[in-house]
């Protein structure tokens, strides 16, 4: 895919010099001029910048560079990483939910069964995938595919990307938080292995409907929060523009998340996020499956350990 430039607001540095570096080889192309040096002088000035830009992002940052627009989204990913996938529809109940998208594929030859949250990249596919905020459907087909990998011995892997599920009028006749729950309990029940990774936004009971898992990984740039930081704002500031001081309130970035037991394994990205390189991202986390679903798969038990590992989350104060 060819990805536009992009660049956040604390990228800026960054995206002046790319600039340069892009013009400079143009007018290298372009003429009989050797600009050889300076070309390696701004690529050397270029990775030093990366180092200090990156260094040390603030949680709102990586809110920011887990909803980039040129960040690999599940279908991306299921396209690097995994062979013979076909996608499955429907929750036969309703209708399909394009939100998530799912069905066997093969990883490294072992059959899997794949649910994936989807977002668009334009304003027809964020249309058609409703801007990756699952309807009710959507989890109940998560869950027909998942029953099935349960009947078929198929380990289960889930890809999550959304800012929460869709909040609207409709989603709310249908069901949509008893949809999410069903999904808790059912999920809690499973005999195969279930494997869960963040790969951008892990917005609230959104993403928990497809994340009840064994194993839990989480991109280093990804968030996973019971709220966005804006809604969190809005609550406790009644103003958005708080979102950065709740990002740091919420304590919802990848590392605070490791260090309270939420998630299991932090993938580190390509320097400046994984929209920089989908291969190398791609080739991370497929090594770190294979890994997962290998000690897994040894394992005894595993809706009893699975149901302990959620209970014990949390801390209490008498």
């Amino acid at each position: 895919m060819q990805k536009k430039k992009h660049s956040l607001e604390f990228e800026k540095p960054l995206l002046d010099l790319e600039k340069q570096l892009d013009d400079l080889v143009k007018s290298s192309k372009d003429s009989d001029l050797d600009f050889t040096n300076e070309i390696k002088a701004i690529e050397k000035k270029i990775e030093q910048t990366k180092r200090v830009v990156y260094a040390d992002l603030s949680p709102w940052q990586k809110v920011q560079l887990s909803r980039h627009p040129n960040r690999p989204y599940a279908l991306d990913y299921i396209e690097y990483i995994f062979s013979k996938f076909e996608e499955l529809h429907g929750d036969r109940l309703f209708k399909d939910d394009a939100a998530i998208v799912g069905g066997p594929a093969e990883l490294d030859g072992r059959r899997v069964m794949l649910v994936g949250q989807q977002k668009g990249r334009n304003t027809d596919e964020n249309l058609k995938r409703n801007f990756g905020c699952p309807n009710p459907e959507g989890y109940r087909k998560a869950l027909r595919l998942m029953k099935m990998a349960n009947r078929f011995s198929l380990p289960i892997i889930t890809i999550i990307d959304t800012p929460g599920a869709f909040p609207g009028i409709g989603a709310e006749e249908r069901h949509v938080a008893e949809a999410i729950a069903v999904n808790l309990r059912e999920m809690a029940t499973i005999n195969v292995p279930i494997l869960a990774i963040v790969i951008g936004e892990g917005g609230s009971g959104g993403a928990l409907g497809v994340a009840v898992a064994d194993h839990i990984m989480i991109l280093e740039n990804a968030y996973y929060s019971v709220i966005s930081p804006e809604g969190c704002a809005a609550i406790l500031w009644k103003d958005r523009a708080f979102a950065s001081n709740a990002a740091e309130a919420l304590k919802l970035d990848a590392k605070q998340l490791l260090e309270l037991g939420i998630v299991d394994e932090v993938l580190d990205e390509p320097t400046g996020g994984a929209h920089r390189d989908w291969k190398l991202m791609s080739a991370t986390i497929r090594e770190r499956l294979l890994t997962q679903l290998t000690r897994l798969e040894k394992s005894q038990d595993l809706p009893a350990k699975r149901y302990a590992k959620f209970r014990a989350m949390g801390r209490f104060d008498g």
